[in-house]
């Protein structure tokens, strides 16, 4: 199958896609909300996969009916929370296959890029921390959730920037797969995070993988089957 008649994004999400989800303790937004008003709350929103970190700072800042002008500082102290963590030692795994299939793209000439609900810092410190190469992504074609609200507006940004390219989503949630919708993205499912098979195959998935070990060659012809964005 031809590869390179036109250029290919390759739009990864990180959190249980390219990464293990966390199982170290405590919500970090709950955290650095609480970081931020100098006192302990009750925790009212729990981890939600496939949402921005703007989208999070802000539910648990209005779930506590606190100003939204709060919501910079929150972010501040997420990310010096994760630069703690980092710190100390709590590293991520890599998913299974993922660091072979980026160098695989790689060498096809299609670009690894990123569309995360994180904010670029706290992909670069997710990402080193699993032992992923960051010279193997292609930061100036990756988005970030860190202003946007809704997933649905990090996803639009990147269909305006790639239009008449290839591109494709990778992901582990249905969220993941509802905002690729909205912005005209096709959606790939890797089964990594906290969704099996049968879950995502109710997306508009273009494949639902296992993994990237035993689908290896089901994930390469979906993308190479793919026409530009229009």
């Amino acid at each position: 199958m031809e590869h390179h008649t036109v250029p290919t994004t390759v739009l990864w999400d990180i959190d249980g896609t390219l990464v293990l989800n966390a199982s170290s303790p405590g919500n970090l937004y709950h955290l650095a909300l609480e970081r931020a008003v100098g006192r302990d709350l009750t925790l009212r929103v729990g981890h939600q996969h496939g949402r921005t970190d703007a989208g999070l700072i802000a539910e648990h800042v209005r779930a506590h009916d606190l100003d939204d002008a709060l919501i910079p500082t929150v972010s501040g102290h997420l990310r010096d929370l994760t630069d703690e963590r980092f710190r100390a030692g709590d590293h991520r795994k890599p998913a299974p296959g993922a660091r072979d299939l980026l160098r695989r793209f790689a060498v096809l000439g299609w670009r690894n890029g990123l569309l995360t609900g994180n904010s670029e810092h706290r992909a670069r410190v997710k990402l080193r921390g699993a032992g992923f190469d960051l010279e193997a992504f292609d930061w100036a074609h990756s988005f970030f959730g860190d202003e946007e609200v809704d997933r649905a507006g990090v996803t639009g940004r990147a269909a305006a920037a790639l239009r008449g390219e290839r591109a494709v989503i990778v992901g582990d949630t249905p969220r993941d797969g509802e905002a690729a919708d909205v912005a005209g993205i096709p959606f790939l499912a890797v089964a990594t995070g906290g969704y099996d098979v049968e879950a995502l195959r109710s997306t508009s998935a273009v494949a639902v993988a296992r993994d990237c070990v035993q689908d290896v060659q089901l994930i390469e012809d979906a993308i190479a089957a793919l026409a530009p964005l229009r």
